[in-house]
């Protein structure tokens, strides 16, 4: 069954969507139909960050609002639509398409690294921020990158990366602890 080879989506959810669908006097499943074949003909990627888009150009990279010196590099569009829900960063944005993980195949070829290197030699681009996931591919990634990087004197970061707000130290695994005390931050007093 098709519906089930959706993310979080398993057979008996998929079973009750496709009774649901059966049953239905609104034609949902019409409807549903006609948007999958839009999505699928009209969705593309951006020529320039490789978000997704209706047009060549995404959206993101249309406003002229955005400071185009900052680029942000995230593994896929999610971290995009995450990051933007923050509504705190206004530069761009460089989807890679995935991480290098050697054990699933995916090497550096198959992501969108060239492209990156182009955007960072363009003479715009002044800093490159680097948003991945901190996991052993990620990591992994952010290296490979960073050493491609380095010949363009662009300067590249990272995301600090430390306890979530709530948690408790005692559940925090010895690297993120560690790197939460080495990336500490001035404590300022906002009263």
């Amino acid at each position: 069954m098709a519906l089930s080879g959706l993310p979080g989506i398993g057979k008996k959810t998929a079973l009750r969507l496709a009774v649901h669908l059966t049953q239905d006097k609104n034609q949902k499943a019409l409807k549903i139909a006609q948007a999958l074949i839009r999505l699928h003909e009209d969705i593309k990627t951006c020529t320039l960050c490789h978000n997704i888009s209706d047009e060549d150009t995404c959206e993101v990279c249309r406003m002229s609002s955005r400071k185009r010196s900052l680029i942000c590099v995230v593994e896929n569009v999610r971290d995009v639509m995450a990051i933007e829900d923050t509504n705190q960063y206004r530069g761009l944005y460089h989807v890679l398409g995935g991480v290098i993980s050697p054990l699933e195949g995916v090497g550096p070829a198959d992501l969108n690294i060239d492209t990156l290197v182009e955007r960072a030699t363009n003479g715009e681009t002044e800093e490159i921020i680097m948003a991945i996931s901190p996991t052993i591919e990620g990591e992994t990634t952010i290296y490979y990158v960073s050493k491609l990087l380095q010949t363009t004197g662009v300067k590249v970061s990272v995301i600090a990366r430390g306890i979530s707000f709530g948690g408790d130290l005692e559940y925090a695994d010895e690297v993120t602890l560690g790197r939460s005390i080495m990336a500490r931050l001035p404590y300022q007093n906002e009263t």
